[in-house]
């Protein structure tokens, strides 16, 4: 179930799949990323980075004033830097919020799938009227975004069966060791006692094979997934070995949009 690299956009997949599944993911993640931006906005502004004593400062920080804002993924609290001497307040962000909302999305999920590095980070938020930020800003999104992650991914799968699944594997390229390498993203979507979509995990590997999807599933089982009824994925012959070794009393069905991609791909275009 590999999808290829020029059909499908990884940062905006991840991005609506996680709307989706996970909005409290979501919703945890804008916030803190607004935040951080305003942050770093404000220590533009006052020419040194809060804390810091440098003679290049033109002023200081004051506390926040809090301001909500409404997005896709449900109401977060922005907490607008106040600042000793004038005033700051982010035109970009609460005047224009649907666009800007969709361009933060955007960039978080890039930043997960890309990895947050100094220039990369310029890079993405330089459209938001953000430049020149300093390594240690960056460093602390990071460090943010990784935590916020890693209990997503950690969480306990508690709160009741899942009886149907839907796996799928994105193709995506990474650098590693000083060179570009293709890495497998493993999704994992199930449907809870309540009737809702969610997601349940996602894992890196160096490949979709029959050891990777078999973690995969021994990490979910581990978190507390039990009760699973049939899971829907792909003809990939290592998830379906793994489906069997690891959750056997599940049935699989084969995905229809796989199933008829891979038919259009074997009989092409009927010349009328």
């Amino acid at each position: 179930m590999t999808a290829a690299p020029h059909s499908i956009d990884p940062a905006t997949y991840l991005d609506d799949l996680l709307a989706q599944a996970s909005p409290d993911l979501m919703r945890q993640m804008l916030q803190g990323f607004i935040n951080q931006i305003l942050s770093a906005q404000a220590d533009t502004v006052c020419g040194a980075e809060y804390g810091v004593a440098s003679a290049e400062r033109v002023n200081y920080r004051n506390g926040y004033r809090h301001r909500d804002l409404d997005t896709r993924v449900g109401t977060i609290d922005v907490a607008v830097p106040k600042l000793r001497h004038g005033a700051f307040f982010p035109d970009w962000l609460l005047e224009r919020r649907s666009r800007a909302e969709r361009a933060l999305s955007t960039v978080i999920a890039t930043c997960y799938l890309k990895g947050v590095s100094t220039r990369r980070m310029n890079d993405l938020v330089a459209t938001l009227g953000i430049s020149n930020m300093s390594k240690s800003q960056v460093s602390r999104m990071s460090e943010e975004l990784d935590e916020i992650i890693a209990d997503f991914k950690n969480r306990p799968l508690d709160s009741g069966r899942y009886a149907y699944l839907s796996c799928d594997a994105l193709t995506i390229k990474v650098r590693e060791g000083g060179r570009v390498v293709k890495c497998s993203v493993l999704l994992a979507t199930g449907v809870n006692a309540d009737g809702y979509r969610e997601m349940l995990g996602m894992h890196v590997a160096t490949a979709e094979s029959n050891a990777s999807w078999k973690g995969f599933f021994q990490d979910l089982k581990a978190r507390g997934l039990r009760g699973v009824f049939l899971i829907t994925s792909d003809a990939h012959e290592g998830i379906q070995h793994a489906i069997s070794e690891v959750l056997p009393d599940a049935s699989w069905q084969r995905c229809r949009t796989h199933f008829a991609k891979n038919l259009y791909e074997k009989v092409g275009l009927l010349k009328v």
